[in-house]
């Protein structure tokens, strides 16, 4: 009979460990457009949305791989899809977030196809001139709305908010391409208006959002930057299929987008 109650008793105890180590697991949730789920690296294990074991969300899940892992990113992705169908996936048990979001908003494929045109065929200062006004006007109440539900739904996540990186470095070695100098250099602009809209959104968000911004990263590694297809090339320029143009390759988001993500996690 003591041995039975001795087992018994054994048997709550291990229960109870089960229930604390459930308790203390952590869970990150991956949210965001096509620069979180890895549209560029040409690989994806979800076909739909698009995501790769290439993209930064992945890559941290490898480095934590005891941590629950939930990756809600999907190509296409805008504020509004966001919190549509990626945010449920956020929960009182959720440990940390990542997302990029915004770009779609502000109509960036749009903008890059308008402006890729031979300057006779496009309307290249148009399109970025009213990317850069929905930058100004319209996503700052939209990233607000965006983080004040992340809040609502796990008070105690931390949040690493990232930006996108500057494309170009002022030259064209696409052949089927026509951005000018000037053109180049304002997109750049917008990618720094990007940065100060999103950042400002994390601040206003609290201490729980860390915005980190990737520009710095990708200098010297943009579209064209040691020629077309280099190593040292860390975006695609215009690509087969173009849904990859544009995008971080696998050695951005391993060198570009994960270093910033991790230095934050550990």
């Amino acid at each position: 009979m003591k041995f039975i109650r001795i087992s018994a008793a054994m048997a709550v105890v291990a229960l109870c460990f089960a229930f604390a180590a459930q308790a203390m697991a952590t869970k990150y949730v991956a949210l965001g457009d096509s620069y979180s789920s890895g549209v560029g690296t040409r690989t994806f294990y979800e076909p739909t949305c698009q995501r790769s074991v290439y993209a930064y969300p992945y890559l941290e899940h490898e480095a934590h791989p005891t941590w629950t892992f939930v990756n809600a990113t999907c190509s296409g992705a805008t504020t509004s899809s966001l919190l549509s169908s990626q945010i449920s996936s956020v929960t009182s048990e959720t440990n940390w977030v990542t997302y990029t979001i915004g770009g779609n908003d502000a109509g960036f494929s749009h903008v890059i196809t308008e402006c890729a045109l031979p300057a006779w065929a496009s309307n290249c200062t148009g399109a970025i001139n009213e990317a850069q006004a929905i930058i100004k006007n319209t996503l700052p109440g939209r990233l607000d709305t965006v983080n004040n539900e992340i809040k609502a739904r796990a008070p105690s996540a931390k949040v690493i908010v990232l930006d996108y990186p500057k494309l170009f470095n002022g030259e064209d070695c696409n052949l089927l391409t026509f951005f000018s100098e000037s053109e180049e250099a304002r997109l750049n602009e917008t990618a720094e208006l990007m940065r100060t809209t999103i950042s400002a959104a994390a601040t206003r968000a609290g201490s729980n959002f860390v915005f980190r911004d990737v520009i710095p990263a990708f200098i010297g590694h943009a579209v064209c930057d040691g020629g077309s297809g280099s190593s040292t090339e860390w975006i695609n320029g215009l690509s087969s299929p173009t849904s990859e143009s544009y995008h971080p390759k696998v050695a951005g988001h391993l060198n570009g987008y994960y270093p910033a993500v991790h230095g934050v996690t550990g």
